[in-house]
């Protein structure tokens, strides 16, 4: 099973998830593929994205039953906190109030520092 869930899509990525799956609210997209079609479905949200939000949700066997992924400026990143459970963490604001921009798979984010009245520090 997966769930995408998008804000302010662009209207050819809204069709084009609609041809893969079902849409039960606006924005909400559901269905059941293998992990490969998973991965092209996500490349085309990826790639189509644009100036909107994007979530990708999914069942897989971990702890927790499912994984995410996200995509956009909405400031919402997953954060694996090193045993397998990932949570969700918001981008750094800049002093202008700002969100510093799209923070990559891969990067590192020190949310302990964060956490106890420290900045938030990442690493690319």
């Amino acid at each position: 099973m997966l769930v995408i869930v998008t804000e302010n899509a662009p209207h050819r990525l809204r069709g084009r998830l609609a041809v893969w799956l079902l849409e039960v609210k606006a924005g909400v997209y559901v269905g059941r593929y293998s992990a490969r079609i998973r991965e092209m479905i996500w490349k085309q949200v990826t790639d189509g994205i644009g100036d909107g939000n994007a979530v990708l949700a999914w069942s897989t066997n971990t702890d927790s039953g499912y994984d995410f992924e996200t995509i956009g400026k909405d400031r919402r990143i997953p954060w694996d906190r090193g045993d397998g459970v990932k949570f969700i963490s918001f981008l750094p604001m800049e002093e202008s109030g700002e969100p510093v921009g799209e923070i990559h798979p891969g990067t590192k984010i020190d949310l302990f520092s964060r956490k106890y009245g420290g900045e938030f520090l990442y690493e690319k």
